[in-house]
């Protein structure tokens, strides 16, 4: 079987279908539960996230189902019943499922996605939903980060052919994009999701011509309304960047045209392009850009511009497709409650590891932002059906230190999860992705600046209302008795 004919119903760990088997065999496979994904740090230790990946959510379950061949192959592991396969072949999707909207600032320990539904229904989901979301929320995370280290100078993500494989390269394309990269190397991406695909030649195109000028020149012909340059196969001052003034004079200046820009991809890139502005600058061509490339980050970035480099856009590859300062996102996939004689019954995993305690319950999220500023002062977190009246000034506590309190007035309260899907049916329908990147830009600049700092960011207030912190207290102090 081709990697790209699988059926992704079947990307589960085995212990979903074990459990799944075991749940039907001991009559509880229709018993309502609700699982919580969640995360419980934020990558390279920055002050918030950036959720993606729900538009692949929705795809993935409502196409979730089990195919004969699927089933073969399962019974031929010799661990499951009868009735298990009966149930695969008869599968329908029926449970709620809520989640924060691409594009969000995240928080840990937040619900960022809840299934309420059939236990086996919602377990059997685990591993994809994990998949989806931890891939592009991560590369989200990172390409922001980047973006705000460009200060407003355009990004594009150029790490196709670093990516772990085809669909990390597509989606942590699209990922990029919600973060803020203005456009991708990756052309399918633009076929695909309309996000703009950028390139003009690799070192490859220079080293074919016999001469520097010549692989410029013939370049100029072909594309002189968008003319951009790689100058740094041989030596940026001393050919690149005369070779490139010259294809200018020679080549664009008779036709009307101007350069769009020129490229390095390797060397001091502050050192080189201040040297590259001049050189431009005084040949008439102070609209001509400049772009870096070559191993960027948002550090590099930072620096680079701290010292003075004259880069007017950024191509980042490896280190923005993989994260690779901290390659993992981390969100889990936890059990919240279980309906008991009709009613749900909060569920607590407790561990020596506090930070593994999981928040019980059915649950939603509410962001809190200032009336005067826009910005976003707290998220609650509270019980589903819970009734808080946000017309009123709210007291907030840290769920830790709870005399650690703050009276907030003046605010106004937003909902963050949406429904996706109604007892399975889809009732949401996902923004284009450049609506959703627009949204994310918008939403990241009503962080204080406190929070969004690379270094020692402020922790932004994450509390529990007081029903649920009682919810939860209670659980620890019963089951540490």
């Amino acid at each position: 079987m081709n990697i790209s004919e699988i059926n992704t119903s079947m990307l589960c760990d085995l212990y979903e279908f074990t459990m799944s088997n075991g749940y039907i065999r001991s009559g509880n496979g229709n018993k309502t539960a609700v699982f919580d994904l969640f995360f419980r740090k934020v990558p390279d230790g920055g002050g918030f996230a950036i959720m993606a990946g729900i538009e692949q959510v929705l795809d993935y379950i409502e196409n979730f189902r089990f195919t004969e061949e699927d089933i073969e192959f399962l019974k031929s592991k010799g661990i499951f019943d009868e009735k298990f396969f009966d149930y695969l072949r008869n599968f329908k999707f029926s449970c709620d499922v809520y989640a924060i909207p691409e594009g969000t600032p995240i928080f840990p320990n937040e619900p960022i996605l809840t299934v309420k539904g059939p236990i086996i229904e919602a377990q059997l989901l685990e591993t994809m939903l994990l998949l989806l979301i931890n891939h592009q929320s991560l590369i989200a995370t990172k390409a922001n980060r980047i973006v705000r280290a460009a200060e407003g100078r355009p990004v594009y993500e150029f790490g196709s052919r670093r990516a772990q494989g085809i669909h990390a390269a597509i989606l942590g394309a699209r990922a990029a994009y919600i973060g803020g990269c203005l456009g991708t190397a990756c052309v399918v991406c633009e076929q695909l999701y309309g996000i703009p695909s950028v390139g003009t030649m690799a070192h490859s195109w220079v080293q074919m011509f016999d001469s520097e000028y010549e692989a410029f020149k013939t370049y100029a012909e072909t594309y002189p309304d968008s003319c951009a340059l790689l100058i740094d196969t041989y030596s940026v001052l001393k050919s690149g960047m005369p070779n490139a003034i010259k294809c200018f004079d020679e080549v664009l200046k008779p036709l009307g045209k101007r350069p769009k820009a020129v490229r390095i991809d390797s060397g001091d890139i502050t050192y080189l392009t201040r040297k590259m502005r001049v050189m431009l600058d005084e040949a008439g061509y102070p609209d001509c850009k400049i772009m870096a490339s070559n191993s960027l980050d948002e550090y590099i970035i930072r620096d680079t511009l701290i010292q003075g480099a004259k880069i007017d856009s950024f191509g980042v590859g490896e280190r923005l497709i993989t994260s690779k300062s901290e390659p993992v996102f981390g969100g889990v996939y936890k059990l919240a409650a279980v309906e008991e004689n009709g009613e749900l019954v909060p569920r607590i995993k407790l561990s020596e590891n506090v930070t593994k305690i999981n928040i019980p319950h059915f649950k939603t999220v509410y962001r809190l932002y200032e009336n005067q500023t826009g910005k976003a002062i707290a998220d609650i977190i509270a019980l589903k059906d819970e009734k808080i009246d946000f017309t009123q000034p709210i007291e907030i506590f840290d769920p830790d230190y709870t005399w650690k309190k703050k009276v907030i007035t003046d605010y106004y309260a937003k909902e963050l999860p949406v429904k996706l899907f109604d007892k399975g049916k889809r009732v949401y329908n996902s923004p284009h992705v450049k609506e959703i990147q627009k949204y994310c830009l918008k939403e990241v600049e009503n962080l204080w600046e406190e929070v969004t700092r690379f270094e020692n960011p402020h922790t932004y207030y994450v509390d529990l209302s007081k029903e649920l912190w009682n919810v939860k207290n209670d659980l620890i102090v019963k089951y540490q008795k």
